[in-house]
Protein backbone atom coordinates (compact mmCIF):
# COMPACT_ATOMS: atom_id res chain seq x y z
CA UNK A 1 0.00 0.00 0.00
CA UNK A 2 1.35 3.48 -1.00
CA UNK A 3 2.55 5.46 2.04
CA UNK A 4 2.87 9.25 1.44
CA UNK A 5 6.13 10.84 2.65
CA UNK A 6 6.07 12.49 6.03
CA UNK A 7 7.97 15.56 4.66
CA UNK A 8 6.43 17.27 1.65
CA UNK A 9 9.12 17.78 -1.15
CA UNK A 10 9.76 21.25 -2.70
CA UNK A 11 7.85 21.88 -5.93
CA UNK A 12 9.07 23.81 -9.07
CA UNK A 13 7.19 26.50 -10.87
CA UNK A 14 6.55 26.07 -14.55
CA UNK A 15 9.01 28.87 -15.31
CA UNK A 16 11.70 27.30 -13.16
CA UNK A 17 11.47 23.86 -14.71
CA UNK A 18 11.28 25.35 -18.20
CA UNK A 19 14.35 27.47 -17.57
CA UNK A 20 16.11 24.42 -16.12
CA UNK A 21 15.32 22.44 -19.23
CA UNK A 22 16.56 25.29 -21.46
CA UNK A 23 19.88 25.36 -19.62
CA UNK A 24 20.22 21.58 -19.98
CA UNK A 25 19.52 21.76 -23.71
CA UNK A 26 21.88 24.71 -24.33
CA UNK A 27 24.69 23.01 -22.41
CA UNK A 28 24.58 19.99 -24.71
CA UNK A 29 27.30 20.49 -27.36
CA UNK A 30 25.57 18.15 -29.80
CA UNK A 31 22.40 20.23 -29.77
CA UNK A 32 24.35 23.48 -30.24
CA UNK A 33 25.95 22.42 -33.53
CA UNK A 34 23.47 20.21 -35.33
CA UNK A 35 22.05 19.52 -38.81
CA UNK A 36 18.37 18.54 -38.98
CA UNK A 37 16.72 17.29 -42.17
CA UNK A 38 13.05 17.58 -42.99
CA UNK A 39 10.29 19.16 -45.06
CA UNK A 40 9.51 22.87 -44.81
CA UNK A 41 5.98 23.82 -43.72
CA UNK A 42 4.23 26.82 -42.17
CA UNK A 43 6.75 29.14 -43.90
CA UNK A 44 6.44 32.83 -42.93
CA UNK A 45 8.54 35.80 -44.09
CA UNK A 46 7.29 38.91 -42.15
CA UNK A 47 8.40 42.48 -42.86
CA UNK A 48 10.90 42.28 -40.00
CA UNK A 49 13.19 40.24 -42.25
CA UNK A 50 13.15 37.13 -40.02
CA UNK A 51 12.04 33.75 -41.40
CA UNK A 52 9.81 31.35 -39.44
CA UNK A 53 8.94 27.80 -40.51
CA UNK A 54 8.42 24.29 -39.27
CA UNK A 55 10.68 21.39 -40.18
CA UNK A 56 8.84 18.07 -40.13
CA UNK A 57 9.03 14.47 -41.14
CA UNK A 58 6.48 11.66 -40.85
CA UNK A 59 6.84 11.36 -37.08
CA UNK A 60 7.62 14.80 -35.59
CA UNK A 61 8.01 18.51 -36.16
CA UNK A 62 10.24 21.28 -34.81
CA UNK A 63 9.79 25.02 -35.07
CA UNK A 64 12.65 26.95 -36.72
CA UNK A 65 13.67 30.59 -36.64
CA UNK A 66 16.14 32.38 -38.95
CA UNK A 67 17.08 35.86 -37.78
CA UNK A 68 17.33 38.69 -40.30
CA UNK A 69 21.16 38.79 -40.01
CA UNK A 70 21.33 35.24 -41.41
CA UNK A 71 18.29 35.32 -43.71
CA UNK A 72 20.17 36.91 -46.63
CA UNK A 73 22.70 34.06 -46.70
CA UNK A 74 20.29 31.13 -47.08
CA UNK A 75 18.91 29.78 -50.39
CA UNK A 76 15.41 30.65 -51.52
CA UNK A 77 13.48 27.60 -50.25
CA UNK A 78 9.70 27.25 -50.30
CA UNK A 79 7.06 25.36 -48.35
CA UNK A 80 7.37 21.71 -49.24
CA UNK A 81 11.13 21.95 -49.93
CA UNK A 82 13.33 19.20 -48.54
CA UNK A 83 16.16 20.95 -46.70
CA UNK A 84 18.88 20.43 -44.13
CA UNK A 85 19.02 23.18 -41.51
CA UNK A 86 22.03 23.90 -39.31
CA UNK A 87 21.88 25.72 -35.99
CA UNK A 88 21.36 25.34 -32.25
CA UNK A 89 18.44 23.90 -30.28
CA UNK A 90 16.90 25.83 -27.41
CA UNK A 91 13.60 26.13 -25.53
CA UNK A 92 11.30 29.07 -25.99
CA UNK A 93 10.27 29.57 -22.37
CA UNK A 94 7.03 31.46 -22.96
CA UNK A 95 5.46 28.60 -24.90
CA UNK A 96 7.51 25.82 -23.36
CA UNK A 97 8.43 24.53 -26.82
CA UNK A 98 11.81 23.57 -28.14
CA UNK A 99 12.93 25.00 -31.47
CA UNK A 100 15.91 25.28 -33.82
CA UNK A 101 17.64 28.64 -34.31
CA UNK A 102 18.93 28.29 -37.88
CA UNK A 103 22.04 29.98 -39.33
CA UNK A 104 22.53 27.92 -42.51
CA UNK A 105 20.21 26.05 -44.84
CA UNK A 106 21.08 23.74 -47.70
CA UNK A 107 18.80 21.88 -50.02
CA UNK A 108 18.45 18.17 -49.25
CA UNK A 109 21.17 16.22 -50.94
CA UNK A 110 23.78 19.00 -50.65
CA UNK A 111 25.59 16.98 -48.02
CA UNK A 112 26.59 14.47 -50.67
CA UNK A 113 27.34 17.30 -53.09
CA UNK A 114 29.60 18.95 -50.53
CA UNK A 115 31.59 15.73 -50.10
CA UNK A 116 31.96 15.55 -53.89
CA UNK A 117 32.99 19.21 -53.82
CA UNK A 118 35.76 18.46 -51.30
CA UNK A 119 37.01 15.43 -53.26
CA UNK A 120 37.16 17.37 -56.54
CA UNK A 121 38.78 20.36 -54.85
CA UNK A 122 41.54 18.19 -53.35
CA UNK A 123 42.33 16.58 -56.71
CA UNK A 124 42.39 19.84 -58.68
CA UNK A 125 44.46 21.51 -56.00
CA UNK A 126 46.97 18.64 -56.08
CA UNK A 127 47.21 19.04 -59.87
CA UNK A 128 48.18 22.71 -59.45
CA UNK A 129 45.07 24.37 -60.89
CA UNK A 130 44.73 26.64 -57.83
CA UNK A 131 48.42 27.58 -57.48
CA UNK A 132 49.02 31.22 -56.56
CA UNK A 133 51.77 31.61 -59.16
CA UNK A 134 49.08 31.16 -61.83
CA UNK A 135 47.29 34.29 -60.64
CA UNK A 136 47.70 37.45 -62.70
CA UNK A 137 47.30 41.11 -61.69
CA UNK A 138 44.21 42.92 -62.91
CA UNK A 139 44.62 45.80 -65.39
CA UNK A 140 44.13 49.17 -63.75
CA UNK A 141 42.01 50.63 -66.55
CA UNK A 142 40.53 47.90 -68.77
CA UNK A 143 39.45 49.01 -72.22
CA UNK A 144 37.37 45.89 -73.00
CA UNK A 145 35.57 43.79 -70.36
CA UNK A 146 34.08 40.41 -71.22
CA UNK A 147 31.12 39.07 -69.20
CA UNK A 148 30.05 35.45 -68.96
CA UNK A 149 26.63 35.10 -67.31
CA UNK A 150 22.98 34.60 -68.13
CA UNK A 151 21.73 37.17 -70.61
CA UNK A 152 18.42 37.49 -68.73
CA UNK A 153 19.54 37.24 -65.10
CA UNK A 154 19.56 39.96 -62.45
CA UNK A 155 23.31 39.49 -62.06
CA UNK A 156 23.91 40.98 -65.53
CA UNK A 157 21.88 44.08 -64.74
CA UNK A 158 23.71 44.53 -61.43
CA UNK A 159 27.06 44.33 -63.24
CA UNK A 160 26.04 46.73 -66.03
CA UNK A 161 24.61 49.27 -63.58
CA UNK A 162 27.79 49.15 -61.52
CA UNK A 163 30.06 49.51 -64.56
CA UNK A 164 28.04 52.45 -65.91
CA UNK A 165 28.26 54.20 -62.55
CA UNK A 166 31.96 53.55 -61.99
CA UNK A 167 33.73 53.35 -65.34
CA UNK A 168 31.74 54.07 -68.48
CA UNK A 169 34.90 54.20 -70.65
CA UNK A 170 35.21 50.41 -71.01
CA UNK A 171 33.61 48.49 -73.85
CA UNK A 172 31.40 45.67 -72.52
CA UNK A 173 31.12 42.39 -74.45
CA UNK A 174 28.58 39.80 -73.22
CA UNK A 175 29.08 36.12 -73.95
CA UNK A 176 25.73 34.73 -72.67
CA UNK A 177 25.68 31.29 -71.11
CA UNK A 178 23.38 29.22 -68.96
CA UNK A 179 24.50 29.37 -65.33
CA UNK A 180 22.35 26.51 -63.99
CA UNK A 181 21.39 23.11 -65.25
CA UNK A 182 23.00 20.28 -67.19
CA UNK A 183 24.03 22.45 -70.15
CA UNK A 184 25.50 25.26 -68.04
CA UNK A 185 29.08 24.01 -67.66
CA UNK A 186 29.55 23.43 -71.39
CA UNK A 187 28.14 26.85 -72.28
CA UNK A 188 30.35 28.57 -69.68
CA UNK A 189 33.49 26.89 -71.07
CA UNK A 190 32.55 27.83 -74.65
CA UNK A 191 31.81 31.44 -73.66
CA UNK A 192 35.18 31.89 -71.91
CA UNK A 193 37.10 30.40 -74.84
CA UNK A 194 35.12 32.42 -77.40
CA UNK A 195 35.91 35.67 -75.60
CA UNK A 196 39.62 34.82 -75.50
CA UNK A 197 39.68 33.80 -79.16
CA UNK A 198 37.46 36.40 -80.82
CA UNK A 199 37.35 39.44 -78.53
CA UNK A 200 40.59 39.32 -76.52
CA UNK A 201 39.29 41.52 -73.69
CA UNK A 202 41.47 42.91 -70.92
CA UNK A 203 39.65 40.75 -68.37
CA UNK A 204 36.58 38.51 -67.98
CA UNK A 205 33.83 38.59 -65.34
CA UNK A 206 32.26 35.17 -64.62
CA UNK A 207 29.15 35.72 -62.53
CA UNK A 208 25.69 34.61 -61.42
CA UNK A 209 23.37 35.38 -58.51
CA UNK A 210 22.87 33.38 -55.35
CA UNK A 211 21.37 29.93 -55.03
CA UNK A 212 21.74 26.55 -53.43
CA UNK A 213 24.83 24.44 -53.81
CA UNK A 214 22.99 22.42 -56.46
CA UNK A 215 22.12 25.64 -58.31
CA UNK A 216 25.79 26.69 -58.33
CA UNK A 217 27.16 23.24 -59.19
CA UNK A 218 28.05 24.17 -62.79
CA UNK A 219 30.82 26.38 -61.39
CA UNK A 220 32.32 23.31 -59.67
CA UNK A 221 32.66 21.48 -62.99
CA UNK A 222 36.24 20.43 -63.77
CA UNK A 223 36.10 21.76 -67.34
CA UNK A 224 34.90 25.15 -66.08
CA UNK A 225 37.74 25.26 -63.55
CA UNK A 226 40.33 24.51 -66.25
CA UNK A 227 38.81 27.03 -68.68
CA UNK A 228 39.07 29.73 -66.00
CA UNK A 229 42.68 28.82 -65.16
CA UNK A 230 43.72 28.59 -68.83
CA UNK A 231 42.14 31.90 -69.87
CA UNK A 232 44.51 34.21 -71.74
CA UNK A 233 43.31 37.17 -69.67
CA UNK A 234 42.57 37.53 -65.94
CA UNK A 235 39.21 36.21 -64.71
CA UNK A 236 37.17 37.61 -61.81
CA UNK A 237 34.46 35.35 -60.39
CA UNK A 238 31.40 36.75 -58.66
CA UNK A 239 29.23 33.70 -58.02
CA UNK A 240 26.40 33.64 -55.47
CA UNK A 241 26.63 35.39 -52.12
CA UNK A 242 29.62 36.18 -49.94
CA UNK A 243 29.39 32.83 -48.14
CA UNK A 244 29.20 30.80 -51.36
CA UNK A 245 32.43 29.27 -52.66
CA UNK A 246 32.84 27.34 -55.91
CA UNK A 247 35.88 25.64 -57.43
CA UNK A 248 35.91 28.28 -60.16
CA UNK A 249 36.60 30.84 -57.42
CA UNK A 250 39.82 29.03 -56.47
CA UNK A 251 40.99 28.91 -60.10
CA UNK A 252 40.13 32.55 -60.82
CA UNK A 253 42.71 35.30 -60.59
CA UNK A 254 40.43 37.20 -58.20
CA UNK A 255 37.26 36.12 -56.36
CA UNK A 256 34.57 38.69 -55.64
CA UNK A 257 31.80 38.07 -53.07
CA UNK A 258 28.98 38.97 -55.50
CA UNK A 259 28.45 39.92 -59.18
CA UNK A 260 28.35 43.57 -58.13
CA UNK A 261 31.59 43.09 -56.22
CA UNK A 262 33.19 41.64 -59.35
CA UNK A 263 32.30 44.78 -61.32
CA UNK A 264 33.75 46.93 -58.54
CA UNK A 265 37.02 44.98 -58.49
CA UNK A 266 37.33 45.14 -62.27
CA UNK A 267 37.21 48.91 -62.60
CA UNK A 268 38.42 52.10 -60.96
CA UNK A 269 35.74 54.40 -59.63
CA UNK A 270 34.90 57.69 -61.35
CA UNK A 271 35.83 59.53 -58.14
CA UNK A 272 39.28 57.90 -58.11
CA UNK A 273 39.78 58.79 -61.76
CA UNK A 274 38.80 62.41 -61.12
CA UNK A 275 41.25 62.58 -58.23
CA UNK A 276 43.98 61.13 -60.45
CA UNK A 277 43.15 63.65 -63.19
CA UNK A 278 43.28 66.51 -60.68
CA UNK A 279 46.63 65.27 -59.37
CA UNK A 280 47.95 64.93 -62.91
CA UNK A 281 46.75 68.46 -63.74
CA UNK A 282 48.54 69.85 -60.68
CA UNK A 283 51.72 67.99 -61.65
CA UNK A 284 51.42 69.23 -65.23
CA UNK A 285 50.93 72.84 -64.08
CA UNK A 286 53.93 72.55 -61.78
CA UNK A 287 56.14 71.11 -64.53
CA UNK A 288 54.94 73.71 -67.04
CA UNK A 289 55.63 76.56 -64.61
CA UNK A 290 59.03 75.09 -63.78
CA UNK A 291 59.85 74.63 -67.47
CA UNK A 292 58.66 78.16 -68.23
CA UNK A 293 60.86 79.55 -65.46
CA UNK A 294 63.86 77.58 -66.76
CA UNK A 295 63.29 78.78 -70.33
CA UNK A 296 62.84 82.35 -69.15
CA UNK A 297 66.12 82.17 -67.22
CA UNK A 298 67.87 80.71 -70.28
CA UNK A 299 66.42 83.49 -72.43
CA UNK A 300 67.67 86.12 -69.98
CA UNK A 301 71.14 84.58 -69.97
CA UNK A 302 71.17 84.43 -73.77
CA UNK A 303 70.05 88.03 -73.95
CA UNK A 304 72.82 89.13 -71.61
CA UNK A 305 75.38 87.07 -73.52
CA UNK A 306 74.13 88.54 -76.81
CA UNK A 307 74.39 92.01 -75.38
CA UNK A 308 77.94 91.32 -74.23
CA UNK A 309 78.91 89.92 -77.63
CA UNK A 310 76.86 92.40 -79.69
CA UNK A 311 78.76 94.47 -82.39
CA UNK A 312 77.10 97.56 -80.95
CA UNK A 313 78.67 96.89 -77.57
CA UNK A 314 82.02 96.20 -79.27
CA UNK A 315 81.78 99.45 -81.25
CA UNK A 316 80.92 101.24 -78.02
CA UNK A 317 83.95 99.69 -76.33
CA UNK A 318 86.20 100.55 -79.31
CA UNK A 319 84.75 104.05 -79.43
CA UNK A 320 85.50 104.46 -75.77
CA UNK A 321 89.04 103.25 -76.40
CA UNK A 322 89.39 105.70 -79.32
CA UNK A 323 88.14 108.50 -77.07
CA UNK A 324 90.66 107.50 -74.46
CA UNK A 325 93.48 107.35 -76.99
CA UNK A 326 92.37 110.68 -78.46
CA UNK A 327 92.41 112.25 -75.02
CA UNK A 328 95.83 110.80 -74.32
CA UNK A 329 97.08 112.01 -77.73
CA UNK A 330 95.75 115.52 -77.15
CA UNK A 331 97.32 115.57 -73.74
CA UNK A 332 100.60 114.28 -75.16
CA UNK A 333 100.58 116.80 -77.95
CA UNK A 334 99.83 119.61 -75.52
CA UNK A 335 102.65 118.44 -73.30
CA UNK A 336 104.99 118.25 -76.29
CA UNK A 337 103.93 121.72 -77.46
CA UNK A 338 104.38 123.10 -73.99
CA UNK A 339 107.83 121.56 -73.83
CA UNK A 340 108.74 122.94 -77.26
CA UNK A 341 107.33 126.30 -76.29
CA UNK A 342 109.36 126.27 -73.09
CA UNK A 343 112.48 125.38 -75.02
CA UNK A 344 111.68 128.12 -77.53
CA UNK A 345 111.17 130.64 -74.78
CA UNK A 346 114.42 129.59 -73.20
CA UNK A 347 116.24 129.86 -76.51
CA UNK A 348 114.57 133.19 -77.19
CA UNK A 349 115.61 134.42 -73.77
CA UNK A 350 119.12 133.29 -74.41
CA UNK A 351 119.09 134.87 -77.87
CA UNK A 352 117.71 138.01 -76.38
CA UNK A 353 120.51 138.09 -73.90
CA UNK A 354 123.08 137.59 -76.68
CA UNK A 355 121.41 140.09 -79.09
CA UNK A 356 123.81 142.99 -79.68
CA UNK A 357 120.91 145.34 -79.80
CA UNK A 358 120.02 144.33 -76.31
CA UNK A 359 123.49 145.37 -75.25
CA UNK A 360 123.05 148.59 -77.06
CA UNK A 361 119.75 149.10 -75.23
CA UNK A 362 121.76 149.17 -72.02
CA UNK A 363 123.71 152.22 -73.26
CA UNK A 364 126.42 150.59 -75.26
CA UNK A 365 127.19 151.39 -78.95
CA UNK A 366 128.91 149.65 -81.87
CA UNK A 367 131.06 151.48 -84.37
CA UNK A 368 131.93 150.23 -87.80
CA UNK A 369 134.12 151.42 -90.55
CA UNK A 370 132.65 152.14 -93.93
CA UNK A 371 133.30 148.53 -95.00
CA UNK A 372 131.37 147.27 -91.97
CA UNK A 373 134.39 146.23 -89.98
CA UNK A 374 133.80 146.62 -86.26
CA UNK A 375 136.20 149.04 -84.68
CA UNK A 376 137.62 147.46 -81.55
CA UNK A 377 140.75 149.62 -81.13
CA UNK A 378 141.65 153.26 -81.71
CA UNK A 379 144.58 152.33 -83.89
CA UNK A 380 142.13 151.04 -86.48
CA UNK A 381 141.03 154.61 -87.43
CA UNK A 382 142.70 157.71 -88.45
CA UNK A 383 141.85 161.37 -88.72
CA UNK A 384 139.23 162.12 -91.34
CA UNK A 385 137.92 158.47 -91.49
CA UNK A 386 134.13 158.15 -91.83
CA UNK A 387 132.61 155.84 -89.25
CA UNK A 388 129.06 154.69 -88.38
CA UNK A 389 127.98 154.19 -84.74
CA UNK A 390 125.05 151.94 -83.91
CA UNK A 391 123.12 153.10 -80.86
CA UNK A 392 120.33 151.57 -78.76
CA UNK A 393 117.96 153.60 -80.91
CA UNK A 394 119.20 154.30 -84.43
CA UNK A 395 122.76 155.15 -85.67
CA UNK A 396 125.03 158.13 -86.21
CA UNK A 397 127.63 158.82 -88.94
CA UNK A 398 130.69 160.85 -87.98
CA UNK A 399 134.32 161.63 -89.00
CA UNK A 400 137.33 160.96 -86.85
CA UNK A 401 139.26 164.01 -85.94
CA UNK A 402 141.87 162.16 -84.01
CA UNK A 403 142.44 158.78 -82.31
CA UNK A 404 144.41 157.80 -79.25
CA UNK A 405 145.07 154.54 -77.42
CA UNK A 406 145.02 156.30 -74.03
Amino acid sequence: MFQPPLVRPNSFTVSEITRYMRVLVESDSLLQDIWIAGEVSNLSRPASGHIYFTLKDSGAAIKCDIWRSSASRVPDFQAGSQVEAHGSVSIYERDGTYQLYVNTVRMRGEGELYQEFLRLKARLEADGWFDEDRKRPLPERPKVIGIVTSGTGAALQDILNTLRGRYCLAEIVLAPAAVQGTEASGEIVSAIRRLNREVQPDLILLARGGGSMEDLWAFNNEDVVKAVAESDVPVITGVGHETDFTLADFAADVRAPTPTGAAVMATPSAEDLLREVDAAMHDLEYHLESKHADLRAQLTQSKLRLQRESPVRRVQRERQQVDSLSTRMEYGMAQALNLINARFQNAASRLLVLNPRAILQRGYSLTRMEDGTIIRSADQVGAGMKITTLLGQGSAVSRVESSSLD
